[in-house]
């Protein structure tokens, strides 16, 4: 099983489902450029796109030697991992997407809009802490905002202006593999609190059932693999065991 982190994050944003999963599965943890511990990745590059970081990760899968694998990739990453998907669809079994970002409505446009503008006037880290209590104002979504911000200072202003240059294809890729057939057996898990991205994540599903099955928490918010890990541990754990991949998905389950 192989994770993707979301912007800002790390490895470590799963610390809380090595331990559920490791029993059943070889893990593989990465951090993406400029995240966690890969600082300093060769080539350099004065800005990003989904391409090179795309490439990043299939460098590292081939050089570990995977050849196929469950992946689950968590809120912006799950755009990282359709990328990866579209390149490489043999090497997935299955793709397990959490908070996943799945169409540009006018709440994702606006962000990102504003994220861009804001760049040139205010210090990056007050775009980040501020989009990170845009996404998770609650008070429940405590633990998960502290969580990432603690990851996030990892990256230095510099390699967050590098990111920020995901903005310029941003929409056209979300665009794509929206519309995308789906040919991949894919679980999204979205908190019914996750008021930025949820609707998104029930269109995709319907959109591409029954190969995209959504099962939506209750009372959870953007990053419940953090705000309920035993829940969300047991819902994917469930899902690759009891056979719905072979029987197709109901969408649109919700679990409290």
């Amino acid at each position: 099983m192989l994770f993707i982190h979301g912007a800002g994050g790390s490895s470590l944003t799963w610390k809380y489902q090595v331990e559920a999963f490791e029993p059943h599965f070889n893990l593989l943890l990465i951090d993406m450029r400029d995240h966690g511990y890969s600082k300093h990745i060769q080539p350099a590059y004065d800005t990003y796109d989904f391409d090179i970081i795309a490439n990043d990760l299939l460098r590292t899968i081939d050089h570990v030697g995977v050849q196929k694998a469950h992946f689950i990739a968590l809120s912006l990453g799950s755009i990282i991992l359709q990328k990866l998907n579209d390149r490489r669809p043999e090497m997935m079994t299955t793709m397990i997407m959490c908070g996943g970002v799945f169409k540009a409505d006018w709440r994702i446009s606006s962000f990102a809009h504003a994220g861009k503008f804001m760049s040139y006037f205010v210090p990056f880290r007050w775009i980040y802490d501020g989009f990170i209590l845009i996404v998770m104002p609650r008070k429940n979504h405590a633990f998960s905002r502290k969580q990432y911000r603690k990851q996030s200072l990892k990256l230095a202003p510099n390699e967050f202006l590098k990111w920020l240059g995901l903005y310029k294809d941003f929409f056209s890729v979300v665009r794509k593999f929206y519309d995308t057939k789906l040919t991949t057996p894919s679980l999204l898990i979205n908190g019914e609190q996750d008021h930025v991205f949820l609707d998104a994540a029930k269109r995709y599903a319907r959109k591409h059932a029954p190969l995209a099955e959504l099962i939506v928490m209750e009372g959870r918010g953007h990053l419940c693999n953090l705000e309920d890990r035993k829940g969300f541990n047991k819902i994917v754990l469930d899902w690759l065991g009891k056979g719905s991949i072979a029987s197709g998905a109901v969408p649109e389950k919700q679990v409290s």
